[in-house]
């Protein structure tokens, strides 16, 4: 196998298992929130409590958007660099060609509507112990600049396939490199 046949491999792999590391990912982090939000619920005295649980929403939304972006990417790349050719990989092209044309097809592949809807319920923990105002507001700008967070990651999300697109095809070689030939003589 070439050096590009086992890249084009790892990298294919890579994009299945990052795809498949997110969909394990959500459950565990929505069930690690709701377990620590229910002991939030019954033992927490403080407003304050209901911070750890968002902690857990927003570095399980952090490490999902990364795993997105990466897999975007890899694809990008991959359609850039492989693809093309006669006979050739063309998955990457394929699907984005015909993606905004397939209706009903609007996965959220970064499940904003799960993460904004349990920050919603989330900020309700911090009402139980009856907060003061300025722990409303100051528990209340956490979440909101958590959801701000999520809806920015959504709207970069959408465009990240034509910029990564546009930035491989700017990066690429005008004469493309092989395996064994060196792109500078070597001395």
């Amino acid at each position: 196998m070439s050096l590009s046949e086992s890249e084009f491999t790892a990298l294919r792999a890579t994009i299945a298992s990052r795809g498949t590391a997110r969909m394990v990912l959500v459950p565990v982090v929505i069930l690690g929130w709701g377990c620590l939000a229910i002991v939030v619920v019954l033992f927490g005295d403080l407003p304050v409590a209901a911070l750890p649980p968002l902690a857990i929403l927003v570095a399980g939304f952090e490490a999902i958007n990364a795993l997105h972006v990466g897999v975007e990417r890899i694809g990008r790349y991959l359609q850039v660099f492989y693809e093309g050719t006669p006979g050739g990989p063309a998955w990457e092209t394929t699907a984005m060609a015909i993606a905004p044309r397939v209706r009903g097809s609007g996965v959220d592949p970064l499940f904003t509507v799960v993460f904004s809807a349990t920050t919603i319920l989330n900020m309700t923990t911090a009402l139980v112990p009856e907060p003061t105002p300025l722990e409303t507001l100051v528990i209340g700008g956490f979440h909101a600049a958590f959801l701000v967070r999520v809806a920015r990651a959504r709207q970069v999300a959408g465009s990240q396939r034509a910029r990564d697109l546009q930035a491989f095809q700017n990066a690429r070689p005008a004469r493309p490199v092989t395996n064994h030939e060196p792109s500078q003589p070597l001395s």
